[in-house]
């Protein structure tokens, strides 16, 4: 993924997520059980975390380009989709099967957070071939 792409993506995501807060806090708290309401409160928060992540990663790929910030971009990505995805999908159906779809997103954070580890963690000299 390139640093621009990472960047819009995590600008959306960041206004998804105050939105959906939002919209949880105004409209769906009275709609939802205590349950429910708190498994959307669950996907907002990894969602802004991980935009937050996805912002930073973006940021470095506008230093350096190297595959490991490249693919942390992905992950996070990916991860925000299956993981918050699921959850906020779960917490308007019901749909309890959902539930098998989170923790593939939740390893896609990880993963993640990892390449960015990986890709920081290199020597100064290196950085451009991570």
């Amino acid at each position: 993924m390139s640093a621009r792409l990472s960047l819009i993506i995590a600008a959306v995501s960041g206004m998804l997520a105050v939105a959906l807060g939002a919209f949880a806090a105004h409209a769906l708290r009275s709609q939802l059980s205590e349950r429910f309401y708190d498994i959307w409160e669950t996907a907002v928060q990894y969602q802004m975390f991980h935009t937050l992540g996805l912002l930073a990663v973006g940021i470095l790929l506008e230093r350096r380009n190297c595959m490991a910030l490249r693919l942390a971009a992905w992950l996070f990505s990916g991860g925000m989709l299956l993981f918050c995805g699921s959850l906020y999908t779960l917490a308007l159906t019901g749909i309890t099967t959902l539930g098998m779809i989170t923790p593939l997103g939740g390893c896609l954070f990880l993963a993640g957070w990892l390449m960015l580890a990986l890709a920081v963690c290199r020597a100064p000299e290196k950085l451009n071939d991570c």
